[in-house]
């Protein structure tokens, strides 16, 4: 079971990234500059410390939200998903003229007895 998945078109995005940029990361940011929108960056851009907890990896790319923010979303199954739009954050794909953003839903008792265990 995967607690985040990405659409196809998110990950075709992704994808072209991936090509521009060497090591990326998607953050889930905890309310600055763009809310809680999932931000990619370059690794060595961003830094993780032991507050940060692996979400996923999505086509290779980890997915990491920090503890904080993750009480919020605990119950929650997140997909990454792509718009036109220009976000208010550092992310990659803003100079795209897209932004990455979140639909979420509650966890299934499966998933949650999965997660939790």
């Amino acid at each position: 079971m995967e607690r985040v998945v990405i659409t196809k078109e998110a990950e075709k995005v992704l994808e072209q990234l991936k090509e521009q940029y060497n090591g990326l990361i998607f953050h889930q940011s905890g309310g600055c500059c763009d809310g809680s929108a999932p931000m990619i960056l370059e690794k060595e851009d961003f830094y993780l410390d032991e507050s940060d907890i692996l979400m996923g990896t999505l086509k290779g790319v980890n997915f990491y939200m920090n503890q904080d923010q993750f009480e919020y979303w605990k119950h929650t199954h997140l997909t990454v998903d792509i718009t036109e739009g220009r976000g208010a954050s550092f992310s990659l794909e803003i100079p795209l003229g897209l932004r990455f953003f979140i639909h979420s839903r509650l966890l299934t008792k499966e998933e949650e007895l999965f997660f939790n265990s």
